[in-house]
């Protein structure tokens, strides 16, 4: 089966709003490495947008998933519960950096995880209006869509979206915001928007994903739980990308002082497998009445199996340290690719959610076009990464944790040669 011929037939069978990246197909994978259908070999740095933390087909989640294919695969846990969902939302209210008892509601992605967050606020508040942040990604329903703070390509010809929803600046000092900036948006959306009175919950990634791994600053967060205390408003942390070691701790919110009322996770929760969760304070998770929250596959046993083995390599592998080393070691190679690269405008980390910002030298516009010639330069080496940011001009690093040190030095060869030539 050759590339070419399996493109021409997606193209034929599948609609293009279904944006595929590459023109490759995966045919097997294993930690760090992708094989194609025509036997290349690529070193993966994108790990489905941070969902393998704990890398492709750990032996321990493989594991996990075939002792729980031999159980049962499927009840509905609101039709018949199964003591694994329990233990799970047991050792994750125990990590969970919020105050006080806490509670977990499993889901199934990413998006619906934020969904049940607002439905959450909602409930416990009995306000309507919730504020998120340009630059923002949430995901592809039409709640989190309204969330989202960014218009192409995710709500280009879908609208309208829900009410109630108001985005503030993200504090970003690179493009001019400073932590001042993003307060005072959020005063002029209570003068001319809505009463902070009514508001449910602000919901913000401590690290923008999408929006270009932009790191909310420690000041901003205390300023932001402040003004949450202040009017009554919930903080709800969205931890779809940032969770499970990425940042250097399970939790990009154990970075800060100050503790959310909500976190949602999905990604790298059950290395790949589909599943989400809500974690919050026990009073603001009991809101809803039973049968308000919920899924037919919401907390699938197989991927609670997943999830299961996955926090226990975390922690075996000591995958928060070594986000942290290979995090460090990376910024450096970054910093000295910037004597030979002048298209570096900025290098963001938070220990290993790294990202290089491209502006044009010439112009000191953002660079988009340099952007992708990083890209297509590391591919054709056999390097695989991933663009974000609002115009495109930012490249993410999602490698693995568990990437062997040798082809984590040969990636970085690959990434040096890319940006120099």
């Amino acid at each position: 089966m050759k590339n070419a011929e399996l493109n021409q037939r997606r193209q034929q069978a599948t609609p293009r709003g279904v944006g595929v990246m590459c023109g490759f197909y995966a045919e097997r994978a294993e930690n760090a490495t992708l094989w194609d259908v025509e036997g290349n070999q690529v070193i993966d740095f994108a790990a489905g947008i941070a969902v393998l933390n704990t890398g492709h087909r750990h032996p321990k989640v493989v594991a996990a998933i075939e002792q729980q294919l031999q159980a049962f695969t499927h009840t509905a846990y609101q039709i018949v519960p199964y003591e694994s969902y329990v233990t799970l939302a047991e050792r994750i209210n125990q990590r969970a950096p919020i105050d006080g008892p806490c509670k977990t509601a499993f889901f199934t992605t990413g998006a619906e995880a934020v969904e049940n967050a607002v439905k959450i606020a909602r409930a416990h508040t009995g306000r309507p209006g919730i504020i998120t942040f340009g630059g923002g990604f949430h995901g592809r329903t039409y709640m989190t869509m309204a969330l989202t703070g960014k218009v192409a390509p995710y709500k280009l010809g879908f609208g309208p979206f829900p009410g109630s929803v108001f985005h503030g600046q993200y504090p970003n000092a690179l493009h001019g915001v400073s932590t001042q900036d993003a307060m005072n948006s959020l005063e002029r959306i209570f003068k001319a928007d809505i009463d902070p009175k009514q508001v449910a919950a602000i919901v913000l990634e401590p690290v923008q994903g999408e929006g270009g791994f932009n790191v909310a600053p420690a000041e901003f967060m205390q300023v932001l739980r402040t003004l949450c205390d202040e009017h009554g408003i919930l903080l709800v942390a969205d931890e779809v990308q940032t969770g499970f070691a990425r940042t250097g701790k399970l939790f990009a919110m154990e970075h800060y002082d100050i503790k959310p009322d909500l976190i949602t996770m999905a990604k790298s929760l059950a290395g790949g497998m589909p599943l989400s969760a809500v974690t919050g304070r026990a009073d603001v998770m009991d809101a809803p009445a039973p049968g308000g929250l919920g899924g037919t596959y919401a907390g699938n046993p197989l991927a609670v199996a997943a999830a299961h083995a996955v926090m226990d390599v975390i922690d075996e592998e000591q995958l928060c340290q070594r986000a942290q080393r290979l995090g460090h070691h990376l910024v450096e190679v970054l910093q000295q690719a910037r004597a030979t690269c002048p298209a570096i405008a900025e290098i963001r980390a938070q220990g290993s959610m790294v990202a290089v910002e491209f502006n044009d030298p010439a112009s000191g516009q953002p660079s988009a076009e340099f952007t992708r010639q990083v890209q297509q330069k590391a591919l054709q080496e056999g390097l695989l990464l991933l663009s974000c940011g609002v115009h495109g001009n930012v490249i993410r690093f999602l490698y693995p944790l568990t990437i062997p040190e040798e082809q984590f030095t040969e990636a970085l060869g690959i990434l040096s040669r890319a940006l120099g030539e």
